[in-house]
């Protein structure tokens, strides 16, 4: 059953350039949207409907001036956006969140994701129940934001070894010194999950930093190509003290964070294949629309070629992820698996990223026509949470028994 199919305000986006509804509004050939049950298919009728009507074509602004719409915190509470880790949906629902979140700006699926699976997931498994009492109400309502800190200036694939930032117990105390880089919601967030090595027993631990303590400032990496709305940062940690309290007691060495990294890239995964949707959405409309030669370009097999590519990058991907959610719901994901799914939508995306751009000509390279802007955050997709490269060798080790990393 189509997602549409009794809500006739979900394509109302896609066709208004058009003039009237296209076959397939939904683009969903693989019919992976009828795999959920009818109340949550319900739901996430609601969800698309929200982030295409309020946010698709609202976000290109906020991304060409690299500004995050903080109004737009509320919105995604109401629509239990903030709690999707706890509130006992299926894996597969919370990845098409993640879908048509990125369907609409990829920046705000980012913060949705890492809010759920990094910060909102990582306190309800790790923290203590003091720490889950204090945040999640807040988390889950939007009224918080936390940041999850591992990345490094000098540290990125190698920070399971090469994590420099420290943490010395003094009594009741933790004194953390080091820096971290390419903190998603840094600048905006109540606290950081930040990682530290314990000076004592080497070992990597994870402390609760909220941003007001002396000696921890943030920093906003600007003139990024793409994800220019979320707010990354630089952290500098000085001599910041925080109570034992604070030290979150589940997560007591890098096993933990790679607990949480593996299921991050499984989320990313998603992502990718929800931005190709919003690509093929944008090809789509704009194909139609565009006349040349006296015709719509949608008649030319120089533009139906690339839309059917792009329309079967994407569904490959969405197929790939349902089975993923499959996995995921039996508690049975492995990295290999995880690094698989991120690394084959991520390049399937940039692929069909190219694709849209050229079949828009000049007009695909302005935000202004939104391709430019998908074009970008695709990128950033492309590299973060384990590069290409580093995700595929992970794959690599799995299937010959043999480590490629060193």
């Amino acid at each position: 059953m189509p997602l549409s199919e009794n809500h006739p305000t979900l394509t109302k986006a896609h066709s208004k350039h058009i003039g009237k509804q296209p076959p397939f509004p939904d683009a969903d050939l693989m019919h992976i949207w009828a795999q959920l049950d009818p109340a949550e298919r319900h739901r996430l009728e609601g969800i698309r409907t929200f982030f295409q009507e309020n946010v698709r074509h609202d976000s290109i602004e906020y991304w060409n001036r690299e500004e995050f719409p903080h109004h737009v915190l509320p919105a995604l509470a109401a629509h239990g956006l903030g709690g999707i880790q706890l509130d006992g949906s299926s894996e597969l629902f919370k990845g098409l969140v993640y879908v048509e979140a990125a369907r609409a700006d990829v920046s705000l699926s980012a913060l949705i994701g890492i809010h759920n699976e990094l910060i909102v997931g990582m306190i309800h498994e790790l923290g203590s129940v003091e720490q889950q009492q204090k945040w999640l109400p807040d988390l889950t309502q939007f009224t918080a934001v936390g940041a999850f800190a591992l990345t490094e200036p000098d540290h990125g694939s190698d920070i399971a070894g090469g994590l420099s930032t420290t943490a010395t117990r003094e009594g009741d105390e933790w004194v953390i010194n080091g820096a971290k880089r390419w903190i998603g919601a840094a600048t905006m967030a109540d606290f950081s999950l930040v990682w530290a090595r314990d000076t004592a027993d080497n070992a990597i631990k994870a402390f609760i930093v909220e941003s007001d303590r002396p000696g921890f400032s943030t920093s906003k990496i600007s003139n990024k190509i793409g994800l220019r709305i979320m707010q990354n940062a630089d952290i500098i940690l000085d001599e910041v003290r925080v109570p034992e309290a604070n030290r979150l007691p589940g997560a007591k060495n890098f096993a933990a964070a790679n607990e949480l990294l593996m299921h991050s890239r499984a989320w990313v995964g998603w992502q990718a294949a929800g931005v190709q949707l919003g690509i093929f959405d944008v090809a789509r409309d704009y194909s139609l629309a565009r006349k040349q030669f006296g015709q719509p370009i949608a008649g030319f097999q120089l533009v139906q070629l690339p839309l059917a590519e792009i329309l079967g990058n994407a569904m490959a991907s969405l197929s790939l992820m349902s089975d993923l959610a499959r996995i995921q719901g039996k508690g049975e994901l492995q990295m290999v698996q995880a690094a698989m799914a991120k690394s084959t939508t991520t390049r399937l995306a940039r692929d069909s990223a190219a694709k849209g751009r050229a079949l828009m000509g000049g007009n695909g390279i302005t935000s202004d026509h939104e391709m430019a802007k998908l074009f970008a955050d695709v990128e950033i997709l492309y590299t973060y949470e384990g590069t290409y490269e580093i995700n595929s060798l992970i794959v690599g080790r799995a299937v010959t028994g043999i480590s490629a990393f060193v």
